[in-house]
């Protein structure tokens, strides 16, 4: 459960690394966050660590490089961002995301960070099974999760078995473990909700369970035209990773909630205080503009109101 008082704790502002993680090396990486003024780091799927559905690579050396560029600057790692077919309909693919996840375990511990967070990533075309897949590897998975104090955030994503925002909180929930949360992505707002977007109602429905928020901005692609796909009806989906006021996302309408629950203070008995990150993907030419914008913006939000 989330404790709102406020004491010395404080949500944890940190950058998903991207962007940069495509264009630098992991010392880089580290000291360009520390200069565009965060102190953590939103470890999302990287080549030499996490890969995406693949096994984690990260070996000594990358992680020895790893630790000592953090010590270098000050910057601590708030999470692990994985993506593993845990809920995949196959049980050989399902599986091996089991081992995966067992090993990137390993790894948060090695490293400090106890707080991963992840997609349900199954098939949209057979939900019912992926479902019962989820919740076969989390029966394997959560014994192991909790041994090792590590807190595991589900959040539901675009073209996956459930992109509904209630629907995948009510699955975090449905388990009654405080080692198991739920993020919300702003930018894929308009799949939680069948394209309202009615921010505040669907961060009431988190609720305490609420320990994790991805910020940036994207259009209504429940709109006709707002985007167009060739051939239309392809199955596929759209979105995108904007900067703040880029996009059509009732971002203030966030912040705004967040600040009612105060988000800022809460921390957990697993994994500590919540994270809020900017997700901001696509436009690497304007990253140093976005990312301190969103930074300031989150501060100005959430920390001096």
């Amino acid at each position: 459960m989330a404790d709102s008082g406020k004491g010395d704790h404080e949500v944890k502002i940190a950058l998903d690394v991207d962007v940069l993680a495509k264009q630098m090396s992991i010392t880089d990486m580290v000291h360009q966050v520390a200069d565009w003024g965060y102190k953590y780091i939103e470890q999302s799927p990287h080549p030499r660590i996490n890969p995406f559905f693949k096994h984690p690579k990260a070996s000594r050396e990358t992680l020895s490089e790893y630790k000592k560029a953090l010590k270098e600057t000050g910057v601590q790692i708030s999470s692990f961002i994985v993506v593993y077919n845990w809920s995949h309909p196959e049980e050989e693919r399902r599986r091996a995301a089991v081992a995966n996840w067992k090993r990137i375990i390993e790894i948060a511990v090695e490293m400090g960070t106890p707080v991963i967070n992840t997609e349900l990533s199954g098939d949209p075309t057979r939900p019912v099974i992926c479902e019962e897949m989820w919740y076969r590897s989390m029966e394997e998975l959560l014994p192991v999760i909790e041994r090792e104090g590590i807190r595991v955030e589900v959040q539901s994503h675009p073209f996956d078995f459930c992109e509904d925002n209630d629907e995948t909180c009510d699955l975090v929930k449905s388990l009654y473990s405080e080692n198991l949360k739920y993020l919300y992505c702003a930018a894929h707002t308009f799949f939680y909700d069948k394209g309202r977007g009615d921010v505040r109602r669907m961060l009431d429905y988190a609720g305490s369970d609420l320990s994790h928020v991805l910020i940036a901005d994207t259009m209504n692609h429940t709109i006709d035209c707002r985007y167009i796909v060739n051939p239309p009806g392809v199955n596929a989906t759209i979105h995108q990773h904007l900067g703040i006021g880029e996009g059509e996302v009732d971002l203030a309408g966030i912040f705004e909630k967040l600040r009612q629950m105060d988000f800022a203070h809460r921390t957990f008995k697993v994994g500590g205080e919540s994270i809020i990150a900017a997700a901001l993907f696509g436009y690497p030419e304007k990253m140093a503009r976005l990312a301190v914008a969103a930074r300031e913006r989150i501060e100005k939000e959430l920390l001096e109101s």
